[in-house]
């Protein structure tokens, strides 16, 4: 007997689809249209004479030292990241200390730390380091406030390796180093790819950084440069969605090659 369609739950998809196909249309197909032809014809037409003058300016303009910036950002950020967290995340879950008990305690601290309330700290910190207006300068604090979300995360990951494969490596006369390498880590790939997304989109979409702790335009990145399209005469829509696209393309990459380790690492988040 053939299962009747479900008429309602079509609909609320087309419903659904609507909702968030709309603003990327909009988006999108302002991108390919000048300034002129978007001002006369409005956000919804379609572009009478499609252009990619928008994404060539934005390039030409600086937008692309913006984006290597960022990229340099992001990739010091997770690099810090995967150095740092792996090897805490197993001691962690391998050490039942006091002292090892009341690091990951000051590591989960800083979940409820927002980034806005020591900001000032944060800038005279980073001052007297010598390190203000530098991209260096953006990664370290970046990095800081990455790691106790990561930590939660890959600890989770980690005490879901069973027991007995820990025992069976250690009976086989297996160092801590070698089990971290050769079983932990394999193990826990679901775990460091959601790191490795949460702290990239960290480091992307980061503004208040950038913002209070750079001010050279060879120092600006992505979420900085949007600035540049707010003149005093207006805004130049076109160009800023152009660079709003611009900037969206690596996280999106990024999400669609993780997205499955992405859900099974955040499974794993509290352990059994």
């Amino acid at each position: 007997m053939r299962a009747r369609p479900n008429l309602l739950a079509g609909f609320g998809s087309l419903v659904w689809l609507f909702v968030v196909g709309l603003p990327l249309y909009v988006m999108l197909v302002a991108t390919f249209q000048s300034r002129a032809d978007y001002a006369e014809n409005g956000p919804l037409s379609f572009p009478e004479h499609v252009t990619l003058d928008n994404y060539v300016g934005d390039l030409n303009e600086g937008f692309a030292q913006y984006f290597l910036n960022t990229v340099i950002v992001t990739v010091c950020v997770v690099g810090i990241v995967l150095v740092l967290v792996p090897p805490l995340a197993y001691a962690i879950v391998r050490n039942d200390g006091k002292a090892t008990g009341r690091v990951f305690r000051m590591f989960l601290l800083g979940l409820a730390v927002p980034s806005q309330a020591v900001i000032v700290p944060v800038f005279y910190l980073i001052d007297q380091a010598g390190l203000y207006d530098s991209l260096i300068g953006i990664v370290l604090p970046t990095a800081a406030f990455s790691m106790p979300v990561s930590a939660l995360i890959l600890t989770g990951v980690m005490r879901d390796v069973s027991p007995e494969l820990y025992e069976a490596m250690t009976l086989d006369g297996a160092s801590p180093w070698r089990i971290f390498h050769q079983l932990v880590l394999p193990l826990s790939k679901s775990g460091l790819s959601t790191i490795v997304v949460f702290s990239s989109l960290q480091a992307w979409n980061g503004f208040l950084f950038p913002l209070v702790l750079t001010q050279s335009a060879e120092n600006k990145v992505v979420t900085m440069g949007l600035y540049d399209f707010q003149t005093e005469h207006g805004v130049d829509i076109p160009a800023l969605l152009a660079a709003v696209v611009l900037s969206m393309l690596p996280v999106l990459l990024v999400y669609l090659f993780a997205r499955r380790a992405l859900v099974q690492g955040l499974m794993g988040v509290g352990g059994k």
